[in-house]
Formats: structure tokens, sequence, C-alpha cells
């Protein structure tokens, strides 16, 4: 990218980019949601290492088949300005990118589909078409999440006090406290304490102000 890339937006998913927990979602298909949804809250409060949290919550989701990510993908809610928000900050010469502790296998159609710049998730093992319960490779956990802002403001040609983290959980903070703005979106009380700015309506289109930009 050229030096007139004006910012670089990276957000998280779950609960920000999208209205759903997509771990929930694959858990009603194991019949495992309320322990999984108590897994996830203490995550997302920091109570709990968020790598721990997610081995122990994945592991509830061996024998499922690899057609769940079809199912689970039907149904998965965008938040609402999401194409507004996108759309905005391309048409002002900025980049995109969203981190996810989340999945390649959900997030890949989903991040193509709008045309994002970046994205980055976790990947679950499936052998013989059913998944195993575990995850391949390392965590992407919150270290995970600044280590991929960094990496692609230093790839667009963006200075760091140029990037914008946004995102709501324990496991985004410092991907906020690497970014250059941090904007909490309906965030953990934890959260909303650390970022520079917040924003409690449920409308993602809402960053554009915030960045001094038009739809």
């Amino acid at each position: 990218m050229t030096p007139a890339t004006r910012f670089l937006v990276v957000l998280d998913v779950d609960s920000t980019l999208i209205q759903d927990e997509v771990i929930e979602l694959l858990a009603d298909a194991a019949g495992s949601r309320e322990l999984v949804t108590e897994v996830t809250e203490r995550a997302m409060l920091g109570e709990i290492d968020f790598a721990e949290s997610l081995r122990a919550r994945v592991a509830t989701l061996a024998g499922l088949p690899e057609s769940v990510f079809t199912d689970v993908g039907r149904i998965i809610r965008l938040t609402e300005g999401v194409p507004e928000l996108i759309a905005g900050l391309h048409a002002n010469g900025c980049r995109v990118g969203v981190v996810s502790g989340g999945f390649h296998e959900l997030l890949d159609p989903l991040a193509a589909e709008l045309s994002i710049d970046h994205w980055r998730a976790n990947r679950l093992e499936i052998v013989g078409g059913r998944l195993t319960g575990r995850v391949l490779g390392p965590v992407i956990d919150a270290a995970a999440k600044a280590s991929a802002l960094r990496e692609w403001a230093l790839a667009d040609g963006v200075p760091l006090p140029r990037t914008v983290a946004v995102g709501d959980g324990a496991n985004d903070l410092d991907m906020m406290d690497a970014a250059g703005l941090a904007i909490a979106f309906n965030a953990k009380p934890r959260v909303r304490a650390a970022a520079d700015l917040a924003i409690d309506v449920c409308d993602l289109s809402q960053v554009l102000p915030l960045l001094g930009l038009r739809g």
C-alpha cells in the first residue's frame, strides 16, 4: 500500500463484526451450549485464560460432522452497519482487518464476501469428516491479535498511530493497547474502561464519524 492509506481498522469478530458467538452456535449442534456460554463469558471478562478456555470449549465439539460449518454459516448475523463501515473505510483510502478467537472455517467465506483486506482466526482439526475437539496450531489469543494488527500495519504502510482497534472482550485488550485508537464496542466494563472511545449502540457504522470519515 502507498503512504496515502489513511487508517488500518482492525475489528474483533464475535459480538463485534457479527452479533453471535460462533463457538456457541457450534455448541448448539453439539448439545453443549450451556457449558460453552459460561466459559465464554468468563473468558471475555478476563477471569480465565483465553487459550485454556478455547480448548475447553472446542473439546465439547468432538464428533460434529464437517457439514456443521455450512449449517452455522447460514445463521450468523452481521452486526448492523458492517457493510456501510467497510464501504466507507475503503472509499476513504483505509484498510480493514478482522481477527478472531473463532474459526477460519466460518470466517473465510464471510470475510471474502465482505471484501475485508486481512483476516485471521483459529483452525479446527478435522479427521474423517468430523471435528476432533482440538485446535490446530497456536491459539489466536490476545497477544496474537495484537501481533496481527502490527503485522498488517507494516504490510499496508500504516504507522501504528493511524491504526484503530475495535473490540468488546478481554482478549481484545492487547490489540487495543497496540493501536493508535482503541474503540470499545458494546464492551465489557474492563474493556470500556481501557478504551479511548466507546460505542454503546449496536451499529458499527458509528466508527466512521469517530475517525472523521463519512460513509
